[in-house]
């Protein structure tokens, strides 16, 4: 922002980056996700269709190895696929191996800001075991659960102090007018209108939230067999739009954002396929041609809401260019083929341009996710780590 006088309030300060890790469970169709074209050629695949538009802010990496995940351990494939996933560590039968990513990362660069990290859900699932239901962790067997309830996450954010504001019969902005105000008349012309439509949109997000039905402010145990009612993609955009607030406004630099549980078992009526649960697909009818177009259309909506966070990022202005310039986004899975529970071959995603990111390209790798996520931590998000499980060097292709 500036003052008045066209001053810098922020001159000579350097923006921060930003590092979200985005997960969506069960992996993907290969068929129907990976393209056949590398580098800047490559053809937007039917499940990347949503992020055509941000085909020059994304880069596509594939072909990563997870070696953690294929040490023998207790139970199902998905769980030691998941703490190999975030931490590069063997799955200790109760949970991660060690410490998540995104909170080594935090660790390092989340000092400074009022939430070292914030962890962000939507599925409410809470069914099956700790290594399923959580993606952040603060060291092994210490999860950091996510928080699904947008009113509860709206609240951390922006704060509670009168019952009014948390049973939205008041809007919290009732305690900054005065403020905002003051701030105001010290503004200059185009930063007054841009505070303007930041108290606007803070706003709209609280009235939008205030219209969720009752039954939206508590977690459901268990999809019920008769299909999932709760309408995920609106309470996704929302979880979306707080997190961009929180990122935005410097109330932390880094987040995990869970869309789907590790194994789902969700329904999707928006799509129409209600006949089984996501995990259910991903065997037994995947091998026919129906059941490969029902996994490419729920594949398609986990990346319709992953480009729906980039869009948001990249629709909000920071510095000389946007929020997403300063952010890199990781778009994982814990498995890559789904059918086949593969752990080495698998895809991400990655977004933003913090750090001289490289974008606009797919990139076939033979490196480890260790490999990947200490380049991401070192060399983007300025955080050294020194080390991390599984990596044996950093990938030149990522920045």
């Amino acid at each position: 922002m500036f003052n008045s006088s066209g001053t810098a309030y922020a001159s000579g300060k350097t923006l921060p980056t930003r590092f979200v890790l985005w997960f969506n469970g069960n992996g993907i169709p290969e068929k129907y996700w990976i393209p056949r074209e590398t580098g800047s050629g490559f053809e937007i695949t039917p499940c990347l269709s949503p992020l055509a538009p941000f085909r020059n802010d994304i880069h596509l990496i594939t072909g990563l190895d997870s070696p953690a995940a294929r040490v023998p351990q207790p139970g199902n494939s998905h769980y030691p696929s998941m703490s190999a996933l975030v931490s590069g560590q063997p799955f200790t039968g109760r949970g991660a191996g060690g410490r998540s990513i995104d909170q080594v990362i935090a660790r390092k660069i989340g000092e400074e800001t009022r939430f070292r990290s914030l962890q962000v859900g939507v599925s409410q699932e809470s069914f099956g075991e700790s290594i399923q239901r959580n993606l952040s962790w603060a060291d092994r067997d210490r999860p950091l659960p996510p928080e699904m309830l947008p009113h509860q996450l709206f609240d951390r954010l922006f704060g509670v102090n009168e019952p009014a504001w948390v049973n939205r019969r008041k809007s919290i902005l009732d305690s900054v007018q005065q403020e905002a105000r003051a701030l105001k008349s010290s503004l200059g012309t185009d930063d007054q209108s841009r505070l303007d439509e930041y108290l606007g949109s803070v706003r709209e997000l609280e009235k939008s939230i205030a219209s969720l039905p009752p039954e939206y402010r508590t977690v459901v145990e268990r999809p019920e067999e008769g299909g999932d009612l709760r309408d995920w993609p609106r309470i996704a955009k929302l979880q979306s739009d707080l997190l961009v607030h929180a990122l935005a406004s410097g109330q932390t630099r880094v987040a995990s954002y869970m869309l789907t549980k590790c194994q789902g078992l969700s329904r999707f009526p928006w799509l129409g396929h209600t006949a089984q649960r996501h995990h259910e697909y991903t065997h037994g009818q995947v091998e026919t041609p129906r059941g490969m177009r029902i996994l490419r259309d729920i594949c398609r909506w986990h990346v319709e809401e992953f480009a729906y966070l980039v869009g948001r990022l990249k629709a909000t202005p920071e510095g000389a260019g946007s929020l997403l310039d300063s952010t890199c986004l990781l778009m994982v899975h814990e498995h890559a083929e789904a059918n086949a529970h593969k752990n080495n071959n698998l895809a991400v995603i990655l977004a933003g341009h913090a750090s001289s990111m490289k974008t606009g390209l797919h990139t076939r790798t033979t490196g480890t996710l260790g490999d990947l996520y200490l380049t991401l931590a070192e060399e983007v998000a300025g955080a050294r780590v020194g080390s991390f499980p599984t990596a044996g060097r950093k990938l030149g292709e990522v920045v």
